[in-house]
């Protein structure tokens, strides 16, 4: 199977360009102490048809969000990762290498979380909010959340204001509960299911192809794969309607990727200027 056979034709105008910056510094950038020079962001982009004005708004963007740092060399730009964006990408290589699609080993308990913040306190109850959706939270009824047993509530709760308001819970459900009724009303299941099954059609589709570098196309596979797991609160299996898509969506994923990975990274080699920052002049 040959890259043109595997790309999706609408797949690259699917996805933002910030999210493939984050494919590209996730993959070839982090944990390395190097720096990347813009130039070269902007040629990798323009392969899979993201253009220059965006690709360097989207770099603008993120430096002025603490995201990455600037640093010059003559007439070159390149940029690093920032602490926070370092943290950012690592949670995404969790998300795709270790946490996966699938939860294997799920205990039969919950982790219940409840919150009750006064009324003022908008803006701390939607950041809260966004931030257990984030872990994979869903809701139940007014202030209470769900999640199978395993989320980590510390980080979750880590700088969070009013996080001395939680009250956070481990329990099983009674054996008469229903709990496939209870997760319905918790998460949308069928939205999940269709993010995976759409993934599974636009990826191996030979008819909605067309050309792009081999790097470009995993790129896009990576980013799109993230982006759909990152929806996903990887619920018990058992408790889902069968047959559920999640896991040969995991396979498709890994066996492309595989198949990409050696020619992709030789392209990376290439086409990515890369330096340790003590190579580049100072001022």
């Amino acid at each position: 199977m040959t890259h043109a056979e595997i790309v999706p034709n609408d797949l690259a105008s699917s996805v933002k360009p910030q999210s493939v910056l984050f494919t590209v510094l996730g993959r070839y950038v982090l944990d390395r102490d190097m720096v990347v020079s813009t130039t070269s962001l902007i040629d990798v982009l323009a392969s899979i048809g993201i253009g220059e004005h965006a690709t360097r708004s989207t770099l603008n963007r993120m430096a002025k969000r603490g995201l990455l740092t600037r640093h010059r060399a003559g007439r070159n730009a390149y940029v690093a990762l920032t602490p926070r964006l370092t943290e950012i990408l690592r949670d995404g290589h969790i998300r795709i290498w270790r946490t996966g699609a699938v939860e294997a080993n799920w205990d039969g308990s919950w982790t219940m979380l409840t919150f009750t913040f006064p009324e003022s306190w908008q803006r701390q109850r939607h950041d809260l909010r966004a931030r257990l959706q984030w872990a994979g939270f869903g809701s139940i009824q007014g202030g209470l959340w769900i999640a199978p047993a395993g989320a980590d509530v510390r980080e979750v709760l880590r700088g969070v204001e009013g996080a001395d308001r939680v009250r956070v819970f481990r329990s099983r459900a009674d054996a008469e509960t229903d709990i496939p009724g209870m997760l319905h009303d918790a998460w949308d299941i069928a939205g999940i299911s269709a993010l995976y099954s759409d993934f599974i059609e636009r990826w191996s589709d030979p008819e909605r192809t067309r050309s792009h570098s081999v790097l470009g196309v995993q790129l896009l596979l990576v980013t799109e794969w993230l982006e759909v797991i990152r929806q996903d609160p990887r619920l018990p299996l058992e408790h889902l309607p069968a047959p559920w898509p999640a896991a040969p969506a995991q396979r498709l994923f890994h066996d492309l990727h595989d198949r990409l990975d050696a020619v992709a990274r030789g392209e990376a080699a290439q086409r990515l200027d890369l330096r340790s920052p003590e190579s580049l002049p100072r001022r």
